[in-house]
């Protein structure tokens, strides 16, 4: 499945959100932590960090002594990652088009990342590549039914696309077709005390881009009442659903 992307308003859109992401970004935290459970045991040692974004979880590769090489599309996020020591080295450029040689690493680890590949399917082949025979990739993504809240609200307010759709869960499988894989689904929900501060956290982390590159318009108070009232409220409460797919990929 190939889609419109537009790569340089990604980057922008996540160069800007750099100096925000750690403190809005639950949902990477919560995916990254499933996703590291899944490697247990394994003997890692040299880490690529595919989307590093801030550089959060290419610390902890390091915390475990590892060699992590960071590579972002938006060199925001990789100099806001350098600042900090994130990685041993940093290299700015796509997952889709990586420029390693083969079988460089024995992980190359993708949190939240692959859902913005034109082609999943080609985000995967290029991990697979640079990864050592014996090694594994893992991902995390997000899949269909994803913000069905902010969805809904929006139907009601102007029938318009807000938030991009995501890949069914079956469409995921199909691009880890012809290699030995695991993937998990998990039903994430965080809730939030107003519709502002559920569309506050989707800034934050950049996700308010749209993938063929268009603007997501800016709200106006009437606009932001009539999403507070059409939102699919729990117990007083704003929540946002994300399907949340987990995956090991083992390189033969």
């Amino acid at each position: 499945m190939t889609r419109l992307v537009d790569k340089a308003a990604i980057a922008a859109a996540f160069g800007r959100a750099a100096s925000t992401y750690d403190s809005h970004a639950e949902l990477q935290r919560t995916s990254g932590d499933l996703l590291m459970g899944m490697l247990e045991g394994r003997q890692i040692s040299n880490v690529l960090d595919a989307g590093c974004g801030t550089g959060w979880y290419s610390r902890a590769w390091r915390e475990k002594r590892c060699h992590v090489t960071a590579l972002d599309l938006s060199p925001a996020m990789l100099n806001h990652a350098a600042l900090q020591g994130s990685a041993d080295n940093y290299l700015e450029g796509d997952i889709e088009a990586i420029n390693l040689a083969d079988q460089q690493v024995d992980l190359a680890w993708s949190n939240l990342a692959v859902q913005w590949c034109s082609d999943l399917r080609s985000g995967l082949s290029e991990l697979y590549r640079v990864t050592r025979s014996g090694g594994c990739l893992a991902f995390t993504t997000l899949a269909a039914d994803s913000l069905c809240e902010l969805h809904t609200a929006w139907q009601v307010v102007d029938k318009r696309s807000h938030a991009n759709r995501f890949m069914t869960f079956e469409q995921i499988q199909e691009a880890c077709e012809g290699w030995r894989y695991s993937l998990k689904i998990h039903e994430i929900s965080q809730s939030y005390d107003s519709v502002l501060s559920a569309m506050q956290s989707l800034k934050g982390i950049g996700a308010t881009h749209l993938h063929d590159g268009r603007k997501a318009s800016l709200m106006t108070r009437q606009q932001l009442q009539k999403l507070s009232l059409a939102w699919p409220q729990k117990q007083g409460q704003f929540p946002l659903t994300w399907q949340l797919v987990c995956g090991v990929i083992e390189r033969d």
